[in-house]
């Protein structure tokens, strides 16, 4: 009888003791989202990115008419063309549109230019986003610091978005 006691005075006890650290401690959330719509060196990235997809986007597309124009020329000569020529004609489409599916798979495909450049250019970000939620949460004492993309509910006023955004934009 005297265990049973002993271990409800000690679970009570624990309770109480964690129940008041729990209190205590200050937890916040950011919004990944807004700080990357409302980071200026995060749009100026975006815009580098952008500027060299199209011209990406833009040899590929050359890439393409050319090929269109090789199978329109077969097309309309076809009739009249001796099999040897068609070989060869059919033989030039076919390495133009392997051409064109390597340098497709090689600018976007899984871990292509692409996702690579990406990859480059925010990472620094990542990493001065990071940097500035820790000054934050060592500055204002926070235990905690949750991305709101994982959050089914948080008060508004545990938002330190902002703050975030404040400290990346000082540059400290």
């Amino acid at each position: 009888m005297s265990k049973i006691i002993k271990m409800v005075v000690l679970t009570v006890g624990l309770v109480a003791l964690l129940g008041g650290t729990v209190a205590a401690q200050k937890f916040g959330f950011i919004d990944s989202e807004k700080i990357q719509q409302n980071y200026k060196e995060w749009a100026k990235a975006q815009e580098q990115f952008n500027t060299e997809l199209k011209a990406w986007e833009d040899e590929a597309g050359m890439m393409e008419r050319e090929l269109r124009q090789l199978i329109d020329e077969y097309e309309k000569q076809r009739l009249i063309l001796s099999a040897d020529k068609k070989a060869e004609r059919e033989a030039a489409i076919q390495a133009k549109d392997q051409a064109l599916a390597a340098y497709t798979r090689d600018i976007s495909g899984p871990g292509g230019r692409a996702e690579k450049r990406m990859s480059v250019l925010v990472k620094p970000l990542y990493e001065k986003i990071q940097a500035a939620i820790e000054k934050l949460a060592i500055e204002e004492n926070y235990m905690f610091i949750f991305n709101s993309a994982g959050l089914a509910y948080a008060k508004q006023e545990n938002d330190i978005t902002e703050k975030v955004i404040e400290i990346l934009e000082s540059g400290e």
